[in-house]
C-alpha cells in the first residue's frame, strides 16, 4: 500500500534550514520536531469529498453530498487558518479519502501522513539563526487538500523570528508559511 501511495508522489523540496546554521544557533531544539499535530481537511473542484482520520470525520461542510468551489483566489493557501482539529499524537493510520473529481472519475485511496512526516521534522522558511533559543515546542498544522485528481499535503508551523518580518510591527516576529510536502495526482 506505501507503494502505491508513493507511486508518481512528488515529494516537495524540503525548506528547513541546514545544519550549518544550526550550528551557529548554539542551541540544542533543532531541527525542530514535533511529537503532536493539528490536522484540518479542504476541498476544492470536486462533487464529492470524504476524509476520515485519527478515526474522525473530517469531511468539509456538505462536501461528502454537495460539489465544494473552486479555491475562492489564487493565494488561497496564505488565508488559511491554523489547523482545527488539534494534538494528534503523531501517528495514526493512513487518511481514508474518497473522492469524485469534476470529470465523474470516483477514487479512494489511504494517505500516509506518518510516511510523509517520518522523521517527525518541521517543514519551515526561517534560517535557525533567526529563530529564538528555546522558542519551538509547538504543533505544527498538517492540511489534506482535495482539488479535482490531486490531492496534496502541506504544513503550516507558527515559527518565532529575532526580527519583525513587517517592519515597525512589533506584533509580526513570527513566520506561519504553508509548506507543500507531499502532492500526487489521480
Amino acid at each position: 500500500a506505501t507503494l502505491l501511495l508513493m507511486t508518481g508522489c512528488h515529494p516537495a523540496m524540503s525548506t528547513q534550514s541546514d545544519s550549518s546554521s544550526a550550528q551557529t544557533s548554539g542551541s540544542s531544539m533543532f531541527p525542530l520536531r514535533f511529537v503532536k499535530h493539528d490536522f484540518q481537511v479542504f476541498c476544492y473542484n470536486t462533487i464529492r469529498c470524504h476524509v476520515i482520520y485519527n478515526d474522525f470525520n473530517f469531511t468539509p461542510y456538505k462536501a461528502d453530498k454537495e460539489p465544494s468551489p473552486a479555491p475562492p483566489s489564487t493565494d488561497y493557501r496564505d488565508h488559511w487558518p491554523f489547523a482545527s482539529y488539534l494534538g494528534i499524537r503523531n501517528f495514526p493510520p493512513p487518511a481514508e479519502v474518497s473522492w469524485t473529481s469534476l470529470d465523474g472519475v470516483a477514487h479512494t485511496t489511504k494517505v500516509d501522513i506518518g510516511a510523509i512526516f517520518k522523521d517527525e521534522r518541521v517543514l519551515y522558511r526561517v534560517p535557525d539563526a533567526e529563530i529564538p533559543d528555546r522558542s519551538w515546542g509547538g504543533e505544527p498544522g498538517i492540511f489534506l487538500e482535495i482539488n479535482d485528481r490531486t490531492i496534496s499535503v502541506y504544513m503550516k508551523a507558527f515559527i518565532a523570528t529575532k526580527t519583525e518580518q513587517i517592519p515597525g510591527n512589533k506584533d509580526s516576529d513570527f513566520r506561519d508559511d504553508v509548506i507543500l510536502a507531499w502532492t500526487l495526482t489521480y
